[in-house]
C-alpha cells in the first residue's frame, strides 16, 4: 500500500490550500480514507474522514472551513482547506486503515502566518 501526498505549502490566514493523496495497493472505492494532522509539540489528531459512500467527518476545529473529497477513479483523495488559521499549521497525513493495519502517506507541511 502506498499513499502519495501533495499541495502542502505556506499560505497566509485566511488563505486556502488543497492537498491531494494518491493510493495504490488497495481497493480504494471500498475504504474509508482520511487526513490527520501533527502541530509542532501536539500528538496525531484526526482533520476529516470519508467513507465509501461519500459520508465525511470533521474535527470540531476544522468543521465549516475544510472539505474532504475522494474521486474513486483516480484513487484520490483531496482535503480543500479554506480560512487557515495560525493553529492549522501542521504536518498533514492521508491514512487509509486497510486490512487491520494503519497505512500512511509521507506527509506534507502546511504552515500559515499572519
Amino acid at each position: 500500500v502506498q499513499l502519495q501526498a501533495s499541495g502542502g505549502g505556506s499560505v497566509q490566514t485566511g488563505g486556502s490550500l488543497r492537498l491531494s493523496c494518491g493510493a495504490s495497493g488497495i481497493n480504494f472505492r471500498i475504504n474509508t480514507v482520511g487526513w490527520y494532522r501533527q502541530g509542532p509539540g501536539d500528538q496525531r489528531e484526526l482533520v476529516a474522514t470519508i467513507a465509501s459512500d461519500g459520508l465525511a467527518n470533521y474535527a470540531d476545529s476544522v468543521r465549516g472551513r475544510f472539505t474532504i473529497s475522494r474521486d474513486n477513479v483516480r484513487r484520490t483523495m483531496y482535503l480543500q482547506m479554506n480560512s487557515l488559521k495560525a493553529e492549522d499549521t501542521a504536518v498533514y497525513y492521508c491514512h487509509v486503515y486497510f486490512r487491520g493495519r494503519d497505512f500512511w502517506g509521507k506527509g506534507t507541511q502546511v504552515t500559515v502566518s499572519s
